[in-house]
């Protein structure tokens, strides 16, 4: 997906969630993009886990795949954006819970 799809789809699912606030598209926008490189990474990525690595003193050692690094760290920055947006079960969870406890005190 593309950002402006992944953008719609976060909207989308925020709005659902009853999270969606208009002050959060610039958070929404960040995700987006993070989601869209992932994706873009993901597609060239040709499925190697582990990879051979030639170090300057000509000593081949295996190592993680630089793509598959790249791919965990992005969903793991992504995973930080959807708890931030109420997009987590846990996250969606406090929110309502807080909400619940401010109606109470009105």
């Amino acid at each position: 997906m593309n950002r402006a799809e992944w953008t719609a789809k976060i909207k989308q699912s925020c709005e659902k969630a009853g999270t969606y606030q208009a002050y959060f598209d610039d958070v929404i926008d960040t995700l987006a993009s993070i989601l869209e490189r992932r994706d873009i990474i993901e597609e060239e990525w040709d499925g190697e886990v582990i990879v051979e690595h030639t170090n300057r003193s000509g000593i081949t050692n295996k190592e993680q795949s630089p793509a598959l690094r790249l791919v965990n760290d992005l969903n793991r920055d992504a995973l930080t954006y959807w708890k931030e947006l109420g997009l987590t079960p846990a996250s969606l969870k406090r929110i309502n819970e807080t909400a619940m406890k401010e109606k109470k005190k009105e």
